[in-house]
């Protein structure tokens, strides 16, 4: 079995390098509960499985000199560097990843450090074991976080709200991060939305086409505006928008 990381970039020359050092770092090995893989059976009915890994940047117009870092990454044997000629959106970098992508379950892990790949194996576990096609990482269901600000925390709870509203759903962080989905689900979602529109986009697409996303507690480490953190209030109108036009529409 093979995991897609899907990390669009756009001017993270401070953290390129070090985001990918710890993604390559995790060894995705786990014990499931499924027995389809033709792997040995232990006692409990369990098997131990390693999932292969490789990683799609898309650097999304940078200019900020991480392109200057790119090329050292290509080089090396799991990493796959792809670039818009200019800044198109989050969106569009996924879309972009997605195309080149060639594992069974694609993941999107943003380039700064907010996000922590030794979550990886909490996060297809579900999908491996058959419980689900998709799967995202809360940051609201009691992992260890750094405190966010409060107006952060009420913009992210209400675009959730919202969205539960919409879609019939129990959601707890629509704007995560953290979305995994199998190739299966990837190829019937014809994403469109090319910036910020990507979050909303995917989720109203993945509950309109009958799919119910499983949440596991993951840790969080938010930047500060001053740290690079790019979304404002005015995105969030964005992703209002977009739940609202996807839920009217396709």
């Amino acid at each position: 079995m093979k995991l897609s990381v899907l990390i669009p970039c756009y001017n993270e020359r401070e953290t390129i390098q070090e985001i990918v050092a710890r993604v390559r770092a995790v060894d995705v090995r786990m014990r499931v509960r499924d027995g389809r893989f033709g792997l040995p059976v232990a006692a409990d009915g369990t098997v131990e499985l390693t999932v292969e890994k490789e990683i799609i940047i898309v650097d999304d117009g940078s200019q900020d000199g991480t392109r200057d870092l790119l090329p050292g990454l290509a080089a090396l044997p799991d990493v796959f560097v792809h670039y818009h000629e200019r800044n198109r959106g989050k969106g569009a970098a996924v879309r972009t990843a997605i195309e080149h992508a060639t594992g069974d379950i694609m993941l999107v892990q943003d380039a700064d450090l907010e996000y922590d790949p030794r979550e990886y194996p909490a996060l297809l576990q579900p999908i491996i074991e058959g419980r689900s096609q998709v799967v995202y990482g809360s940051r609201f269901l009691g992992g260890p976080r750094k405190a966010m600000l409060f107006w952060h925390m009420l913009g992210n709870k209400s675009l959730t709200l919202f969205t539960n509203i919409l879609f019939d759903t129990i959601l707890s962080d629509m704007e995560t991060c953290y979305k995994v989905f199998t190739r299966e689900v990837a190829q019937k979602l014809q994403l469109k939305s090319p910036g910020w529109g990507f979050d909303p986009e995917i989720t109203a697409k993945i509950l309109k086409r009958g799919y119910r996303i499983y949440e596991v507690p993951i840790s969080y480490t938010g930047r500060e505006y001053h740290e690079g953190k790019k979304i404002d209030w005015r995105d969030g109108l964005t992703v209002m928008w977009t739940l609202l036009k996807y839920r009217l529409t396709e």
